[in-house]
């Protein structure tokens, strides 16, 4: 089974706060996903996300004193309510809106990916890889969330969230 983080930068003044609205928005985003991954307005992490968070929680090793802008490009953004009556099998989402996605957009552009890894990367190699080949994964990963927060925070742009599974 496939399971997906997708990410998707939005204009705050287009997103409707209501769930059954978003996830047909985010699934028609899906459906465009390799020509907005493209453009550089979406991006999706197939079942990793969460070691990617753990990545980005070494910064918290690092750096003990800083705040914890290395929750936002994953976990960041607030829930978005199911109606009463929503399909219960609907996806969850989370919208991070303009601030949140600027601050994101700071942490990764100054994170260093190889002291991240240095302190964070021996736990997040995968049963069957190797160190090189996990460090690429990540690296990948890195390279393309910072691109998309970067776009987005230009932009004045939200951040919606959700997990397909």
């Amino acid at each position: 089974m496939s399971i997906h983080l997708h990410l998707r930068s939005v204009a705050a003044s287009e997103i409707r706060d209501d769930h059954t609205w978003l996830a047909a928005f985010m699934w028609t985003a899906w459906e465009n996903h390799p020509d907005e991954y493209a453009a550089g307005i979406a991006d999706s992490i197939e079942k990793v996300w969460s070691s990617v968070n753990d990545l980005y929680a070494a910064a918290e090793v690092l750096d003990a004193d800083a705040d914890e802008p290395w929750t936002l490009p994953i976990y960041g953004g607030r829930p978005v309510a199911h109606s009463a009556d929503a399909d219960p099998s609907n996806p969850p989402m989370m919208i991070l809106d303009p601030p949140g996605v600027s601050q994101a957009a700071d942490f990764l552009a100054s994170a260093s990916f190889d002291e991240l890894w240095n302190v964070a990367g021996a736990e997040l190699v995968g049963w069957g890889q190797d160190e090189a080949q996990a460090r690429q994964e990540f690296l990948d990963h890195h390279r393309d969330l910072e691109r998309l927060y970067g776009r987005a925070a230009a932009a004045g742009h939200s951040v919606v969230k959700v997990v397909w599974a």
